[in-house]
């Protein structure tokens, strides 16, 4: 089962919004077949080890990381498949919880005769689908809030400058963190100081670029922003309110940028009625990118999922210099957001900091 655990993270950022899985088919104590989910509309992972495994399947094993599918998708019910390869057991790590699949592919396998065991490895399976498990669990997409911020906690100078605070190693990180996310945020106060096109990229190796969503309640972004020039190999979305010019959504609609309207909430975007239309247009994940002010408003709303900051080693000071949280702050540190599951190492001469947000 570690095995398919290995082979089902090889699909990481290449199948959303599907599960990453993995398989691997057992027989007489040798591995003659393996498998994962390449990619999303591809095979899965189970068909894959059938095909390498061919007659070998008969009377096999087959350890797999997720309960196969019983439903007719984008690929045939991988439980048929096993029944119809002779496969005699199935060992399984978590059972799916997608509620058209959950429980009916044990329930198929076991009704023709196959022994079905499982549990096995459960919690590392949960851990590497957590963002399936929230997406399936709730219809909207799992948030992770990165931030980068200097020692003594500020995330640009008195006079606004940030390039760079966190080292090169941490910035490539963050591009394998956006090939692995649907979609990335940034409040339209990101776009008129940088003028960013968070895009992904990584050296030498194949990289796609998430959906680039911001929030812009009174669509003050400019037509000749870098991120529209990435229109044609992404999508970009900008979510605005009701105070926002009907011509300039007509001239951004006209060259492709998707834009979602919602209530006003305090004069601003409706998160929480932002985060179900996006779970509807099949986001299951987004890297939110700041700045402070959305950070606040993400963590105030209780949308945030994890959190992961990189501390650069070096000191700026300024009481008006921005923090990753600002907005207007909590009064009591009983109210305060707190980490849990954390987890430390260092990237570069950074130090990198991990953990999920503690629900009531």
């Amino acid at each position: 089962m570690k095995r398919a655990l290995e082979l089902a993270e090889k699909g990481r950022g290449r199948v959303n919004p599907n599960p990453m899985v993995g398989a691997v088919i057992v027989k007489d104590n040798q591995i003659v077949g393996e498998g994962f989910h390449e990619f999303f509309g591809g095979n899965h992972a189970e068909v894959n080890a059938l095909n390498m495994a061919g007659e070998n399947a008969k009377g096999a094993e087959i350890y797999v990381t997720l309960e196969p599918c019983s439903h007719f998708g984008k690929t045939p019910p991988c439980a048929l498949a096993l029944i119809k390869a002779g496969i005699k057991r199935v060992i399984i790590s978590m059972k799916d919880p997608n509620p058209i699949v959950s429980g009916r592919g044990i329930k198929i396998l076991r009704d023709n005769g196959i022994e079905v065991l499982v549990g096995v490895l459960e919690a590392e399976a949960v851990k590497l689908n957590e963002i399936f498990v929230k997406y399936m669990e709730t219809k909207t997409p799992y948030v992770l809030m990165k931030t980068a911020a200097t020692l003594d906690g500020k995330i640009s100078t008195i006079s606004g400058e940030s390039r760079w605070i966190s080292s090169k190693a941490s910035r490539e990180y963050v591009h394998y963190l956006r090939n692995n996310m649907m979609a990335i945020m940034v409040g339209i106060g990101t776009i008129i100081a940088d003028n960013p096109m968070l895009t992904t990229r990584l050296e030498g190796k194949c990289c796609k670029s998430p959906t680039a969503i911001i929030i812009d309640s009174k669509l003050r972004i400019s037509l000749n922003s870098k991120i529209l020039e990435t229109l044609k190999e992404r999508k970009v979305i900008i979510a605005v309110t009701e105070e926002a010019d009907k011509n300039k959504i007509k001239q951004l609609e006209d060259i492709g940028v998707l834009i979602i309207k919602t209530p006003l909430k305090e004069e601003k975007v409706d998160l929480k009625y932002l985060m179900t239309k996006l779970g509807e247009l099949g986001i299951d994940s987004i890297l939110l990118e700041g700045g402070s002010t959305l950070n606040f408003s993400f963590l105030k709303e209780k949308l945030v999922d994890k959190v992961i900051c990189f501390i650069a080693p070096i000191m700026l000071g300024g009481e008006k210099a921005k923090t990753p949280v600002g907005g207007i702050g909590i009064e009591k540190l009983s109210e305060a957001v707190r980490l849990s599951n954390m987890k430390l190492r260092t990237i570069g001469q950074d130090i990198l900091v991990e953990g999920y947000i503690e629900r009531e």
